[in-house]
């Protein structure tokens, strides 16, 4: 299949494994996150010999030896008996004094826990062979906080690492491009249930309906991506009954930690507060505070950021009883349809939005450059109540409201104007508005105010 997107990453790794010099790099990311195929693909698009291994839970001699036979086929050597992680790698920077050679080593927590002291074993060959090899060291992780701490001054590999890759999920418009035939509001809505994840984007078959590829990927027994969420949630989370309880809550719109613990059945504030931070390191979950109010605790929410999860818990985990012993296209017909249609797209649709602005900010195609953009705290003095707008930016000239719409019906200019009047009521002062519409407008922009057709964001 194609390679996909990550152009400015792929970018960044062929520069380093194409370097004369002996390099060093790190690339770490939540599971599924495409660590594996960037790395694959950076070496089908250099000249280079490569050495690659995906380490494995096992000794540090069963671990060699895979090495030794992975390096064997590599050179059509005869089989290497080195036993010791030390000795080989040895071997291997000296194999590279006088050609360009990538050793990469995938999964490398798993390594790293069967070879004691493995960093200092890496930080003391790459000191004594800097400036006598060409060799490039790529390390692959999974387990996000094991990677980040050889970043640590506190670990024998701080100072050696010279391209840190931290990857993340790809946004709307990259993800779009594994499901091209779909039509537009389609790719919307597919984006928001698989997200930015290759490997599920790659499971996207674009000739079937948006509701055929959630019922055969997820949302019917023995699905592909059935147990997958809460797989993933299993390996990294020791008590899955707490993440659970988190999950439902926000699942169900409450985001204020004192609404969490209310609702949630977590039964105490500092165990939610280690449910959610490790929530977060995993990616699944994310802290956003108004851009007006960045400091204030109280203002901040936690919300579900990875849109397979909130789809598993939104609809699946919910009703994972009924989804057992019904119908998969009843199911989703009487549990999912018109919740998915009239209130999840809508509000993924605003996170792509959101997306959109970021991407044509660091094209250089939005002036002035946005500075801030995120969501907007408001006390509204005369119904003495106080709520967010959702999609907010701050730059040079002010604030810019945007209105995001996943509506069938066009966007008149009775709605505009509705709109920005409730805007001015709050006090916010906005020296422009911008809207977006998934079935465009039936007025002609004026003065102040943008439109943004759908069509526009998969240009």
């Amino acid at each position: 299949m194609k390679f996909w997107g990550r152009d400015k990453e792929l970018g960044q790794l062929k520069k380093e494994l194409t370097s004369n010099d002996m390099r060093m790099s790190l690339i770490y990311g939540r599971r599924r996150v495409g660590k594996s195929e960037l790395v694959k693909q950076a070496m089908k698009e250099i000249d280079a010999k490569t050495i690659y291994y995906e380490c494995k839970q096992v000794t540090e001699e069963s671990n060699v030896q895979s090495i030794c036979d992975v390096l064997s086929e590599a050179y059509g050597l005869p089989r290497l008996g080195y036993t010791k992680l030390e000795e080989l790698v040895d071997y291997i920077f000296n194999l590279s004094r006088n050609e360009n050679i990538v050793f990469v080593l995938d999964e490398y927590p798993y390594l790293r826990e069967n070879v004691k002291g493995l960093d200092s074993i890496l930080q003391s060959l790459v000191d004594k062979y800097r400036d006598e090899t060409k060799l490039k060291i790529v390390i692959l992780g999974s387990y996000v906080d094991i990677m980040k701490s050889l970043l640590d001054q506190s670990n024998p590999l701080y100072g050696r690492i010279d391209l840190v890759i931290d990857l993340k999920q790809m946004d709307y418009y990259e993800s779009a491009l594994f499901y091209p035939r779909m039509k537009d509001e389609d790719k919307v809505r597919i984006y928001s249930v698989f997200g930015g994840i290759p490997y599920y984007n790659r499971l996207i078959d674009d000739r079937k309906s948006v509701k055929k590829n959630i019922i055969d990927l997820i949302a019917s027994p023995g699905a592909r991506l059935e147990n997958e969420v809460s797989m993933y949630l299993n390996a990294e989370i020791s008590k899955i009954v707490n993440a659970n309880e988190v999950f439902e809550a926000l699942s169900r719109g409450f985001s204020r930690y004192s609404d969490i613990l209310s609702q949630s059945h977590v039964s105490s504030g500092p165990t939610l507060v280690d449910v959610l931070d490790k929530l977060m390191r995993m990616e699944v979950v994310e802290k956003k505070a108004p851009i007006n109010d960045e400091d204030n605790k109280k203002k901040a929410g936690y919300y579900i950021c990875d849109n397979l999860s909130l789809f598993y818990y939104r609809y699946l985990f919910k009703y994972s009883s009924q989804l057992k012993i019904m119908d998969s296209e009843m199911f989703y017909d009487k549990y999912v349809n018109k919740d998915f249609e009239e209130s999840y797209v809508p509000l993924k649709f605003e996170e792509i939005a959101r997306q959109y602005l970021i991407r044509q900010n660091r094209l250089g195609n939005i002036e002035p450059v946005i500075e801030k953009i995120g969501k907007y705290y408001y006390d509204d003095p005369k119904t003495r109540t106080n709520g967010e707008f959702d999609v907010v930016s701050l730059d040079e000239k002010g604030y810019v409201f945007y209105e995001v719409k996943f509506r069938k019906k066009k966007i008149s200019k009775e709605i505009i104007e509705e709109e920005i009047r409730q805007v001015n009521e709050t006090g916010l002062n906005c020296y422009k508005y911008v809207f977006f519409s998934r079935a465009g407008f039936t007025e002609k922009e004026r003065d102040g105010i943008k439109q943004i057709e759908l069509q526009e964001l998969f240009k």
